[in-house]
């Protein structure tokens, strides 16, 4: 149960937009105070007639502006997912650190464009030289996060949970294709 409560939900707007992701424990809050309801859930019973959600959906809708990402490691490895671009290998965010593709002590900055995520083992030989110095190659160029970017992860970690699938992908004609289950 300890580990269910803080499993990944995936919260939709009311017009069945997926917006955001937030702890089991957050949504049933939500559902509790009557602000949303449970679209979908896992199966698992946590009180009689309360079942542990999997997706949500506010009763209300709520205008969500188009924010600019935040620079931050957190975001960084959630561009790359958690992959590390040099050697291409899956970590956890905890076996990672952050690459200044162009390094500091030669002009690179901290932006989008010039940090990475990277293995210990990859930065370690990378060091403090150039891509050409070291000669290793980037598996993506890095880029600003977007509205696309928050998007795509939201799918990427949609893939692990069957129940979200309706809710995340789309169409050849850009629209979103659910299926309302009356729930």
């Amino acid at each position: 149960m300890r580990n269910a409560i803080n499993s990944a939900v995936l919260v939709l707007n009311s017009s069945f937009e997926a917006i955001s992701i937030r702890s089991a424990r957050r949504a049933l809050t939500l559902v509790v105070k009557d602000r949303a309801v449970i679209q979908e859930h896992t199966g698992q019973e946590i009180y009689p007639g309360i079942y542990m959600p999997s997706v949500i959906r506010l009763k209300e809708y709520r205008y969500i502006p188009v924010r600019i990402q935040i620079l931050s490691r957190k975001n960084i490895f959630l561009r790359d997912r958690n992959i590390c671009q040099y050697c291409e290998k899956h970590f956890s965010a905890s076996e990672l650190t952050l690459d200044h593709i162009v390094p500091k002590s030669k002009g690179g900055r901290d932006s989008w464009d010039n940090l990475c995520a990277c293995c210990q083992k990859c930065n370690k030989k990378k060091a403090d030289k150039s891509l050409e110095e070291s000669g290793m190659k980037l598996l993506h160029k890095p880029r600003p996060a977007s509205i696309h970017t928050s998007r795509f992860i939201l799918k990427s970690m949609g893939e692990e949970d069957e129940k979200w699938k309706p809710y995340l992908y789309f169409n050849s004609t850009g629209e979103q294709r659910f299926q309302h289950t009356g729930n």
